[in-house]
């Protein structure tokens, strides 16, 4: 491997992260993100989860396409097959948290199952075949956006529990002051758009 290489998945891991971030650039994701924030620990929890689901994900999901789905000239099934095993990680990871951590399990509650349909998981998969990824820059992109996703989803968390002891209007609270936060932080991540 090449210094030029290890470059490109540098820019790869970068971009994924904080430029196109899954939730605050791509808006995949939102209903965790909105849901889970709520506390850091339920937020920290849930982007562990996502690291690992997303991560995996990308490794299964381009080995298949590489090594089944396009020599086979089966492309077309991609997502029935991405769905499909995204679903059985996640029930391995429901699985684990439920005998590992019971009260993370009740806090993270229906949005753990929901990482099945987590269209940040599907929409990785589905842009490491898009884009040409091999195997490393896959997982590479995998972890970057799952990174990016705990990230921000841990930025909300930590925003969200300091609102409550603000005093916001009656208007605002609740959902409105979450959706104009989620706002701004998508805003400011913007801002790293010049680092690549």
């Amino acid at each position: 491997m090449n210094t030029n290489y290890f470059v490109n998945l540098l820019i790869i891991l970068i971009s994924a992260a904080f430029i196109n971030n899954v939730i605050l650039s791509q808006f995949l994701g939102i209903c965790p993100f909105l849901g889970i924030s709520n506390k850091i620990k339920s937020a920290v929890g849930m982007g562990f989860a996502v690291i690992f689901v997303i991560t995996t994900a990308s490794i299964l999901c381009s080995l298949i396409f590489q090594y089944i789905l396009s020599p086979m000239e089966l492309g077309y099934l991609q997502t029935i097959v991405f769905i499909i095993v995204i679903a059985a990680l996640v029930q391995f990871v429901e699985m684990v948290v439920k005998k590992v951590s019971p009260p993370l399990y009740d806090a993270l509650g229906v949005y753990l199952p929901l990482i099945t349909t987590n269209c940040a998981v599907l929409g990785v998969a589905l842009l490491n075949v898009e884009k040409g990824f091999d195997l490393v820059e896959s997982i590479v992109n995998g972890f970057a956006s799952a990174l990016g996703f705990t990230i921000s989803i841990i930025l909300m968390a930590g925003i969200r529990e300091r609102m409550e002891h603000n005093n916001i209007p009656k208007t605002l609270k609740g959902f409105p002051i979450t959706l104009i936060t989620a706002t701004l932080m998508a805003m400011a991540f913007y801002g790293f758009a010049g680092l690549v």
